[in-house]
């Protein structure tokens, strides 16, 4: 997701997270190395095969 920056966030831990960045994009995966900021590990998920759309 993107906001608009600059940023300035707490995390449920108690960490500060700060970007100063004009377009922050903030992880809504959760996959994130750099949680909560997107570092967008989400693009390397592998889609699992759709069966009914097997051509086979």
């Amino acid at each position: 997701m993107l906001i608009e920056g600059p940023v300035d966030m707490t995390t449920p831990d108690g960490e500060r997270v700060c970007s100063d960045r004009f377009m922050v994009a903030v992880c809504t995966c959760r996959r994130s190395k750099t949680y909560p900021l997107c570092d967008t590990s989400h693009r390397r998920k592998v889609r699992a095969t759709d069966p009914a759309r097997d051509d086979d």
